[in-house]
């Protein structure tokens, strides 16, 4: 019945320091229209944005920031991910490791963003 993600939902202390820190180091797009979520694009998928003390209807019981933990698929090495995250002076939280994810084995690497997020970059393995 479900085929994919289309979006998910952030909340964070700060919409520019967020905002800021995903299109510098992992190049997403920000996509500002009134009345909506501010969101950040990448491929064929988006994450919306909601600053705590400004979120949107209907939302999570209790969006907390900091609370998020997900996984972004590259097709570019992860030594040019890596390389990305040190000159923006991002610390790798762990990695490279090999994980397995919903199309089979991956290698990923594991950081924080401003919130303290848990973002997870990996690359299927051929």
């Amino acid at each position: 019945m479900i085929v994919g993600i289309d979006h998910f939902v952030l909340t964070v202390a700060s919409l520019e320091a967020t905002c800021a820190f995903y299109q510098r180091v992992l190049g997403f797009e920000r996509i500002d229209t009134p009345g909506r979520p501010t969101a950040l694009a990448f491929g064929s998928q988006k994450i919306n944005v909601h600053e705590i003390s400004r979120t949107f209807e209907p939302k999570a019981k209790a969006p907390t920031p900091g609370s998020g933990d997900f996984c972004l698929i590259t097709e570019r090495p992860l030594d040019e991910i890596r390389a990305r995250l040190e000159a923006n002076g991002v610390a790798l939280e762990l990695g490279p490791v090999e994980r397995i994810g919903a199309r089979g084995p991956m290698m990923s690497v594991y950081f924080r963003d401003p919130d303290a997020n848990l973002v997870e970059v990996s690359q299927y393995l051929r």
